[in-house]
């Protein structure tokens, strides 16, 4: 059987990672008059989306945890003289970040199907060419490839927040695009090194060669400021309020949802599971900065006048915790970043997707601007609170689940890291029930709130099933971490190893994961 397994998941993960750009090259063919050439757009992306997703539940479905190394692998001579092959494939923690992308980009072409009314069949090409380019950087398995992947997701990206965003856009377009960009120079230049060092780009091949502790010093920087930038870190985070603000909703989505994990996915495969010595010398640096990223986002948040930054914000305290997560260096702790990478993409999208129901109708984000919408949209007011509480942490939704075990994890480093960290429950239960009241309770003031009207069949098809992954993930999180935390566990031997002083004290923690 397991012989009859390489032949058929190479296929699988190239339909899922491809199949995308086919459906935008047949919109891009599309022909006729422009409402017919509109209509085909919305129409072959969600099919096309939704055909991927299913693709990628199949894979979920498939997907042997207990079978140790990569699965659904692909590997074709690319520039073999150098070392660089197409070599692509998941394990169980890149499994679950395709699984993400798939399932929020349908939900996002549906969410934009009524908001985006210029240059829809551009809008629908750039959302398809991102999908691609985010689940071929997770499968990617040579290092050119994942650089290749990495910076593409920068066109579609930069061209949503540029072309249909607010009135800011282009200043947050440019403003994206060069932070990004200008991280990325430090990866390649780590790229270069290790390429020079060990003849190839391959990535388990890299995670064997057995660099230097200089050299891995050197390297983790590198990937550190070229990642920190996507996650964001502090102070690497500058591009994030203007960009998550003026993008357009669905663009909102994909940046806070997907596009922030593809940081913390790099961090935790270029910097924890290649670079262990280094990691645990870095680890002071940024389990500081996670913890002044949850503070200060949290405070910063508390102040904002404008729904979508108050969201915004939120974001990037929440990626605080996943630093947090990713560096303590310990099974729980990875364990619940990765967990909470998940949660996150799914609670940020539903939050960015309430404020756009209530923002659309009214024509403002201004927080002054409502009282009482919950008067008018009981079934918003419903959903937004599932949403609320599940971004706050509370028990039974998948944030609880990865906060609880980034706790966990950070205690076998530090208490003051646990307490400080956890501050992000508490924070983040200020802010966000302030914007509660203050929006959705009170007394019906008229104007505006008396034109609202409650939730669309569109907007309820993209609301429910978030809301139902929310709870699913709350209440048997066992089945995403069954997936990924052979991974984590397996990977993680040799760091705690390393990590420590006394192995006699390793056994019980390790074995905990």
């Amino acid at each position: 059987m397991d012989d009859v397994r390489p032949n058929v998941h190479p296929i699988l993960l190239s339909l899922v990672t491809y199949l995308p750009l086919a459906g935008a090259l047949a919109i891009l063919l599309t022909r006729g008059t422009t409402q017919t050439v509109e209509t085909a757009a919305r129409w072959v992306a969600l099919w096309t989306s939704g055909i991927v997703f299913a693709l990628a539940v199949i894979m979920w479905a498939e997907f042997d945890p207990a079978r140790p190394g990569i699965q659904f692998e692909q590997q074709v001579g690319w520039a073999s003289g150098a070392g660089i092959s197409y070599h692509a494939g998941l394990d169980g923690i890149s499994l679950m970040f395709v699984l993400l992308s798939a399932f929020l980009t349908p939900l996002s072409i549906i969410g934009g199907w009524r908001q985006v009314t210029g240059r829809v069949r551009d809008y629908m090409i750039a959302m398809l060419v991102l999908e691609t380019t985010l689940i071929g950087l997770f499968s990617a398995l040579d290092l050119v490839l994942f650089y290749l992947f990495y910076e593409a997701t920068l066109l579609p990206a930069s061209l949503m927040i540029g072309v249909w965003g607010g009135p800011k856009r282009v200043w947050a377009s440019l403003q994206f695009f060069l932070f990004t960009f200008g991280g990325s120079l430090f990866m390649l230049l780590a790229l270069l090194a290790m390429w020079n060092a060990a003849g190839t780009t391959d990535i388990v091949a890299l995670q064997h060669h057995g660099f230097g502790h200089a050299m891995q010093c050197w390297l983790l920087a590198g990937f550190i400021i070229a990642f920190g930038v996507k996650l964001p870190l502090f102070p690497l985070h500058a591009w994030l309020p203007d960009a998550y603000t003026e993008a357009p909703t669905p663009a909102s989505v994909m940046l806070s949802g997907v596009l922030s994990k593809a940081g913390a996915y790099g961090l935790l495969r270029f910097g924890v599971m290649m670079f262990p010595d280094a990691a645990r010398l870095f680890a002071p640096v940024v389990l500081t900065l996670g913890v002044i990223a949850v503070i200060y986002a949290a405070m910063i948040a508390l102040a904002q006048t404008d729904m979508k930054r108050v969201i915004a914000y939120s974001s990037f305290s929440h990626m605080g915790v996943i630093a947090i997560g990713l560096f303590t260096m310990t099974p729980e702790g990875i364990d619940g970043a990765i967990f909470q990478m998940l949660s996150h993409g799914i609670v940020i999208a539903a939050l960015f997707f309430c404020v756009s129901a209530v923002s659309w109708r009214a024509e403002t984000r201004e927080i002054s601007a409502f009282s009482g919408v919950a008067h008018k949209m009981p079934v918003l007011a419903t959903l937004a609170m599932l949403f609320v509480m599940a971004n706050i942490g509370l028990p039974g939704t998948g944030a609880f689940v990865g906060e609880f075990l980034v706790m966990v994890g950070a205690l076998h480093v530090s208490f003051w890291l646990a307490f400080l960290g956890g501050t992000s429950m508490i924070l983040g239960a200020v802010y966000m029930l302030v914007l509660y009241r203050r929006v959705l309770f009170g007394a019906d003031r008229g104007g505006i709130i008396a034109l609202l009207r409650d939730l669309t069949g569109q907007e309820l098809a993209v609301l429910v099933p978030l809301a139902v992954v929310t709870i699913w993930m709350g209440v048997h999180p066992g089945s995403f971490l069954r997936v990924f935390d052979p991974a984590v566990t397996g990977l993680l031997h040799p760091v705690t190893t390393v990590a420590t002083v006394d192995p006699q004290q390793v056994v019980p923690v390790t074995g905990a994961g």
